[in-house]
């Protein structure tokens, strides 16, 4: 509901609506007639100024001073919990009691009991109870809504207890930097109250419907969704019973508060969430939210991603290569000089890409390492500007660059001082990391904080480890040691593959896990055959969560994993066939 301070002729000045605001949303919810499934409620906002102008939505508002007035009406939940549970330290009920209020406004349900009732059972408005009928309670829907009568007030003269006990606590959601109205507004959930006709108030809300969540989600563009509406109700399709969705939220879990950025794209201008790939990108690109970073990966378009640093992506885009492969472009200063990481595939329209997208002269080339899709551009982009290249030489032939012929020769903990922008520097340290190539390497710009991973950690997927050249033991081990060595300094992944990845610890904590994880399940279904078992026998146990349109390739890492079992004495050979020991 407004502010009714806002009319007040000694009212402070407008807040700025950038400023988040503090509200509270209530997503109402009932078992499906006929065709089973949990049907919503939503409604249709009018006409406005703001993002949210004729979408469909779940009730819901800003808190305002009054909903702390109503805490002392409140049922089985007082502020200390309420504000541990929404990760407060103070006036959490508020949030309770604003879902309540603007329920009742917006939408004519009201969750609340009779002061007194030991049942707890809420109101219903389906009785004839003379002061306290179901008339005299909904004609104060339209002053509590202008802010002319305090909800505490409501509940004393009808002798009502708010139930927001009723209420629990789904998710948080924070309006995106950029937009001109912005919210951090808390989501509940509940079921409908027996009893009551949701009615819509005229107001802010112009037309009610329930509707099956699937349902819901099928018309998202006609309704006009917006993006926490629409990951709501894909949470609520999940689930075919209420009890069960309560049940699954009420459980103890943590919930993360959830900030969309504003991002642009083959979709258009759109929020992107903190799951999809570009999001921490987006956020270091456009800290203020203007909308112009993007969140596709669009072959040969040059991305600044600072001063000295610029990313080009091939158009080599597969289940192997994921967008295409990155060359980055980094140094700048005053002589303008760059180096080039990566130049990617035998592909000429990326070799001029990557002469267009720089800003002066290539000096330098690096190699991570010498599979096909890194290191061939390597001799025509030599060519063409005379560049010293610098990397290793493979040890194995099969899946290699033959090509390649570094004029520097790297081993590991090489440092190269390049110039930088505003008169400084672009420090490389080279950091060898064998496992997915027994030559692969990684770059470490020290003034960025940033490790160009080539194949070591890739954005979307594990890395494929195909032995004789990848070695999962080698690989396990370069991991640790970079979170060992360099984990308390590094920001920022710049992968082969995808976007800029934020966390660089955690990713590669997870992938360390992950791997580990998939060794325990080899080691498992060797156990299981006691006969032993060939790596084609124990594919479909062990890749049982990936596609079977990929297990060849997961029958690279599958072999990959035996070795590292065999070379740490968990596991034998007999002859094709393999056997825990």
């Amino acid at each position: 509901m407004p502010d009714p301070a806002a009319s007040s002729v000694n009212a402070a000045p407008a807040p700025d609506r950038r400023v988040p605001r503090a509200a509270a949303t209530l997503v109402v919810v009932r078992d499906g007639g006929e065709h089973g499934g949990i049907e919503v409620l939503l409604a249709r906002r009018k006409a406005s100024d703001d993002q949210n102008s004729g979408a469909w939505v779940f009730p819901g508002g800003v808190v305002d001073a009054g909903d702390h007035a109503a805490q002392a009406c409140c049922r089985g939940l007082d502020d200390a919990a309420a504000s541990a549970r929404l990760g407060l330290t103070t006036q959490g009920l508020d949030h309770y009691v604003s879902a309540v209020r603007e329920c009742f406004e917006e939408v004519g349900l009201l969750f609340a009991s009779r002061a007194g009732d030991a049942s707890g059972e809420l109101v219903r408005f389906d009785d004839d109870g003379g002061a306290s009928s179901t008339q005299s309670l909904l004609a104060e829907r339209g002053a509590l809504h202008r802010g002319e009568r305090a909800l505490a007030d409501l509940c004393r003269d009808h002798g009502l207890q708010l139930a927001v006990d009723s209420l629990v606590y789904l998710s948080h959601w924070l309006t995106p930097l950029g937009r001109p109205k912005r919210f951090d507004t808390r989501f509940f959930i509940a079921a409908a109250p027996a009893g009551q006709q949701a009615s819509v108030d005229g107001v802010e809300m112009l037309e009610l419907r329930w509707f099956r969540a699937a349902d819901a989600l099928a018309q998202g563009v006609e309704l006009k969704l917006m993006t926490p509406t629409q990951k709501t109700l894909e949470l609520v399709a999940r689930f075919d019973r209420v009890a069960a969705l309560l049940a699954w939220a009420a459980a103890p879990r943590d919930i993360a508060r959830v900030l969309p950025r504003i991002g642009r794209g083959s979709q258009g201008v759109r929020p992107v969430l903190p799951d999809e790939y570009a999001w921490a990108e987006i956020g270091r690109l456009d800290p203020e939210g203007r909308g112009d970073a993007c969140y596709d990966i669009q072959p040969g378009v040059a991305v600044r991603l600072s001063p000295r640093l610029i990313r080009v992506t091939a158009n080599n885009g597969s289940i192997m290569t994921g967008p295409g492969t990155n060359t980055y472009l980094v140094g700048g200063g005053e002589r303008n000089e760059w180096a080039a990481i990566d130049p990617g595939p035998l592909d000429e329209r990326h070799v001029e890409a990557i002469l267009a997208a720089a800003p002066g002269a290539i000096r330098w080339i690096f190699a991570t390492h010498t599979h096909t899709d890194h290191s061939p551009a390597v001799a025509p982009l030599k060519a063409r500007t005379g560049a010293t290249v610098y990397g290793q030489r493979s040890r194995h032939a099969q899946w290699q660059d033959a090509t390649f012929a570094p004029d520097v020769e790297l081993s590991g903990g090489e440092r190269f001082e390049l110039p930088g922008p505003d008169g400084g520097k672009t420090t490389l340290r080279v950091i060898h990391t064998p496992g997915h190539a027994s030559n692969h390497l990684c770059y470490l710009l020290e003034e960025e904080r940033l490790l160009f991973t080539g194949d070591h950690v890739m954005q979307a997927s594990t890395v494929v480890i195909n032995p004789p050249d990848g070695d999962m033991a080698a690989y396990v081990a370069s991991l640790r040691a970079l979170i060992a060595d360099e984990g308390d300094r590094l920001e920022w992944l710049a992968p082969g593959h995808g976007f800029l990845m934020a966390q660089p610890t955690r990713a590669m904590q997870w992938i360390i896990e992950h791997r580990l994880k998939r060794e325990a399940k080899v080691l498992a279904a060797l156990q299981a055959a006691p006969g032993g078992a060939t790596p084609e026998a124990l594919l479909g146990a062990v890749y049982d969560d990936v596609p079977a349109r990929l297990h060849a390739m997961a029958l690279r890492s599958l072999t990959a994993h035996l070795l590292k079992l065999e070379h740490d004495g968990k596991a034998r050979r007999r002859g094709d066939a393999w056997l825990a020991s």
